[in-house]
């Protein structure tokens, strides 16, 4: 065992993708948590399409991808929201509006300017290989920052989480921090999907969070339930990628699903 683990680590692809990953779980199955409980869960998978397609355009202008993808995908969440709250179109309209419309432009641009190839499956479903040296620092300064915001902001956005009126009616400004949670998804999808790619990122986010509420009642152990699952999801998903040869993103999603089984079963058997 202990052979296949300090082989695994002997690549330097590996140890990148161990790093970011594991700090985008943290983050991830953190703010999955409020996502899923302010029904906003699907969020995710409209964010992660608008950046295949601002990852589509930065790749046929040779321009770096994350510094493309960031800005963008913060701007479509932003509007996201404001649909939502203006009742002018309802969350999920919204949502499969913007997540079809990108992920056609995204196809569309690869398709002309270098064809259906690696690069569109690498954006799709995510590749280890993807990560370069800029993109880890990226990745590494900007997770850090969703985690030191969420700690930091942590009882206000409990509170929109749980209760937006009476957040409301007690001063918390909902709007802000209802924004925040946006951005700091946007961030967390956009760092995400190179690794795990567009059409599965929003997994990251959904699996522990559901896992973790069929097993814990209380808030904080859902939070931490949520961490340790997100976090030893993703291990074993690469562990199984890395001697197996099956893909990143889909082997942590079946492990995610596995979880996920097991707790329901066990719910399931607990009610019984």
């Amino acid at each position: 065992m202990m052979q296949y683990v300090t082989e695994m680590f002997s690549y330097p692809f590996m140890v990148r993708a161990l790093v970011v990953g594991i700090l985008l779980s943290l983050c991830a199955a953190l703010l999955g948590v409020s996502l899923v409980l302010k029904r906003y869960s699907m969020i995710g998978d409209g964010l992660s399409h608008v950046g295949f397609g601002a990852l589509a355009v930065a790749s046929a202008l040779n321009l770096a991808p994350l510094t493309v993808a960031i800005p963008v995908v913060i701007l479509a969440s932003f509007v996201l929201l404001r649909l939502n709250e203006s009742g002018k179109m309802k969350g999920d309209a919204a949502t499969a509006v913007f997540s079809t419309g990108a992920l056609a432009v995204g196809v569309m641009v690869v398709s002309m300017s270098t064809g259906m190839n690696s690069d569109l499956n690498s954006y799709l479903f995510g590749s280890i290989l993807a990560m370069s040296k800029e993109d880890v620092a990226i990745s590494v300064v900007l997770a850090a920052a969703v985690l030191v915001l969420y700690v930091f902001f942590y009882n206000k956005l409990f509170a929109v989480t749980f209760d937006e009126t009476f957040a409301r009616a007690t001063g918390v400004r909902t709007g802000l921090y209802n924004s925040l949670l946006a951005v700091l998804t946007a961030i967390v999808v956009v760092l995400g999907m190179r690794m795990m790619g567009a059409l599965l990122i929003s997994s990251l986010i959904v699996f522990p969070a559901l896992t973790s509420m069929r097993l814990f009642q209380s808030y904080r152990s859902v939070i931490f339930s949520s961490v340790v699952l997100a976090v030893v999801s993703f291990v074993v998903g690469m562990s199984i990628s890395f001697w197996y040869g099956t893909p990143a993103g889909a082997s942590i999603v079946v492990v995610d699903m596995i979880f996920f089984c097991v707790s329901s079963l066990a719910a399931w058997v607990k009610e019984r």
